[in-house]
């Protein structure tokens, strides 16, 4: 077949399971088989619905976008390698926490709710027995 596309095993797959499915319910095989030929393959669907693909009958393309941009020079990123020491680190986390607390960004609980909330029990229903009373 001229121009025939190839496709790739997931979009074989695909294909094949789609037509297998349409063939399964009783969509009209698109191969001129012989009762001895469907016999052959079970009256299986699938192998039907390859069969068709491998014949090339089946009027199925499948769109593969290329990406929009070609290839980009990307710029080397320069890995600094400072070797900082933990008292460094320590005294930068602690500035850092300073300059949030006086900044006042940091969320304080809501007081107005009670710490100790009661859960509600659920209540009893119509066939249970509440305690004899």
């Amino acid at each position: 077949m001229v121009g025939k596309e190839t496709f790739s095993k997931y979009e074989r797959a695909r294909i094949i399971g789609a037509r297998g499915l349409q063939i399964s319910m009783d969509a009209p095989i698109l191969l001129k088989l012989k009762t001895g030929e469907l016999e052959g393959v079970n009256y299986d669907p699938l192998k039907i619905a390859e069969l068709e693909l491998d014949s090339g009958v089946l009027p199925i393309s499948v769109k593969k976008p290329m990406p929009q941009r070609g290839g980009e020079n990307l710029k080397k990123i320069k890995v600094e390698t400072s070797h900082v020491s933990d008292e460094e680190k320590i005294k930068a986390e602690q500035e850092g926490t300073k300059e949030i607390s006086e900044s006042d960004m940091m969320i304080e609980p809501d007081e107005s709710k009670e710490e100790n909330e009661e859960i509600e029990e659920p209540a009893l229903g119509a066939g249970e027995d509440d305690g004899g009373e």
